[in-house]
């Protein structure tokens, strides 16, 4: 029987809290799994206390997405269908970083314009995530769009999923109500909402440009967690 162990109190300062690569030793590594869109990785690990692991987790490409805001404060969602847990969920622009040699905030703006026909003349960085950190390597960056224009021609035609996108322009505070109700439990959604609520109750003054650094991405890219 394993004793039960307690765990010492973290002795640092709260201010020097942070998220930290740590770059523990892969003893072996084998795809399990190559798929069109990311793969399946299985590493044996060492933890450095003496314990070796397996974990499977999915390698990401990483992906984007954009809380798009008018000059009323109202949010933009599109309604798409997620086949992985059979929904259509309501949810802002987002998009993966799967096209070469392109930056993040270049990828977001793209992706503004594939899914909903807009340009903005405004980016800040409002928030970063790792979605699924112990089953995925995805990391996300959301970005807060504002001073927003259709763009000339409209939105160009989508396939698949992307094919219909009904799309709403919701007040930003009925958008953190849906999802504290649980009506929308879409991960930029709920991330986004909460983000763009406190970032407005600080009258916008914690907002990062849109060129700050995103170490967890840099971390997962430099190590070959990305696909």
């Amino acid at each position: 029987m394993t004793p039960f162990v307690i765990e010492p109190t973290w002795a640092q300062s709260l201010d020097s809290l942070r998220d930290t690569p740590v770059d523990n030793a892969v003893l072996d590594s084998r795809e399990i799994h190559s798929g069109a869109v990311w793969d399946v990785r299985s590493d044996d690990v060492d933890l450095g206390d003496g314990q070796t692991v397996r974990r499977e987790f999915v390698v990401h490409t990483g992906a984007v997405s954009v809380l798009a805001l008018d000059e009323l404060d109202r949010v933009l969602l599109i309604r798409q269908y997620r086949h992985p847990v059979g929904m259509m969920l309501w949810e802002p622009v987002a998009g993966l970083l799967d096209v070469a040699d392109e930056s993040p905030r270049t990828g977001a703006a793209r992706e503004l314009v594939e899914e909903a026909g807009l340009v903005a003349d405004e980016w800040h960085t409002l928030v970063d995530f790792e979605t699924s950190p112990g089953g995925s390597s995805e990391t996300i960056r959301m970005y807060l769009a504002r001073r927003l224009s259709p763009v000339a021609g409209g939105r160009p035609l989508g396939s698949g999923e992307e094919r219909d996108l009904p799309l709403v322009w919701m007040p930003l505070e009925q958008v953190v109500e849906k999802v504290l109700a649980g009506d929308f439990t879409c991960p930029t959604t709920v991330t986004g909402a909460l983000a763009a609520i406190t970032h407005r109750n600080a009258d916008w003054q914690l907002l990062r440009p849109d060129t700050a650094p995103w170490p967890g991405r840099t971390h997962v890219m430099e190590s070959g967690r990305a696909r």
